[in-house]
């Protein structure tokens, strides 16, 4: 609703690309059926971590450990996913921002695409990954091992030179500063109210993480920080995300450092999962995941079958799509632009 060009309430109207994704994976069986659609989800970038999701709550529905060789794959993986979506979060936010194809727009696209090879080179796709299964991972990291270990080194050691490009050309460009802060603000008892996880949380000062505060994966024992900001503006959002970057590369450091160093004999990939998992009837469970947007969650409810009762997903981009309102009201309507860019939502999430 407007009153000019003021924007006195926003409300979301979704579900027009609405796939019956819950409906589809009641149909579909634990073990070998539901497992490669979570890719579809967050379709852009995040597969390996909306993977996870599920592999998670599949795992602790029917107690499979999962071998820890197999977690450190995992966790460099999933790190790699994230820097993939915050690379494209970046730079199409600077396209919304400044309204063109802009240098920072190419440049994004072109880091994005060193990470998209190496998780082509671990899984085998670009997009639709298909990685993980319950109990592991599909196969251990490609040999050469070597000439993967060098390929991800040299990505991780020019990342920081070129976040230093994001900042000269973005957080310190004038113009980007008077469309950013002060804008699209969220105070932190707002985020909480409505379930706000994520980057979008983390700009409003929240430290809420669950790779720490449910920890899961190889992440307990790593050294890694969460990154949060304190003003709560379509800028502190931003922010984030660069420092995310930097500490996903952290992490895959670390992770390369293990894999690297790994006795051969000891690199079990999978647990012995059964071929057809069936949870005893009634049972229920709820896992989630850090994803590079927020809070991914499962509810799983079984029947005794080998297909799921009731199958939620609770979605990040949801939950942080809702709170637009209460960003967006009493700004223009290129501020709601620049608010709702900075939620970096992805449709295929949030219509389930």
């Amino acid at each position: 609703m407007l009153d000019g060009e003021t924007v006195v309430d926003v409300e979301p109207d979704i579900g027009y690309i609405h796939r019956n994704e819950e409906q589809m994976c009641q149909q579909w069986t634990y073990r070998h059926q539901i497992m490669p659609f979570p890719d579809r989800w967050d379709w852009l970038s995040s597969g390996l971590l909306d993977e996870w999701a599920y592999a998670r709550t599949a795992e602790d529905l029917e107690d499979i450990e999962v071998p820890e060789y197999a977690q450190v794959i995992r966790t460099m993986g999933a790190e790699l996913s994230r820097i993939a979506n915050h690379l494209i979060a970046v730079g199409t936010f600077a396209l919304d921002i400044f309204g063109e194809f802009t240098v920072v727009f190419m440049y994004a696209m072109r880091d994005r695409e060193l990470v998209l090879d190496l998780l082509e080179d671990l899984t085998g796709q670009r997009m639709m990954f298909n990685y993980l299964r319950p109990g592991g991972v599909v196969w251990d990291i490609p040999e050469p091992r070597e000439e993967f270990f060098e390929k991800a080194r040299d990505f991780l050691n020019g990342l920081p030179e070129k976040i230093e490009e994001y900042h000269d050309l973005l957080t310190s460009n004038e113009i980007f500063q008077m469309r950013c802060v002060d804008t699209g603000y969220l105070d932190p008892e707002t985020a909480k109210d409505y379930g706000v996880t994520g980057p979008v949380a983390h700009g409003s000062g929240i430290d809420h993480d669950l790779r720490g505060d449910d920890p899961y994966g190889y992440y307990p024992e790593l050294d890694w920080n969460v990154v949060t900001e304190p003003d709560g503006d379509v800028f502190a959002r931003v922010l984030v995300r660069m420092r995310e970057l930097e500490e996903s590369a952290k992490i895959v450091r670390q992770c390369l450092d293990l894999l690297e160093e790994w006795p051969e004999d000891d690199r079990e990939i999978q647990a012995n999962v059964p071929r057809t998992l069936k949870p005893d009837p009634d049972t229920e469970i709820y896992r989630a995941v850090e994803a590079a947007k927020g809070e991914l969650g499962i509810y799983i409810r079984s029947d005794g079958t080998d297909t799921p009762a009731r199958f939620k997903i609770r979605s990040p981009c949801f939950s942080n799509l809702r709170a637009l309102g209460e960003m967006a009201g009493a700004a223009f309507v290129p501020d709601l632009i620049a608010t709702l860019a900075s939620l970096d939502t992805i449709m295929g999430e949030v219509d389930r």
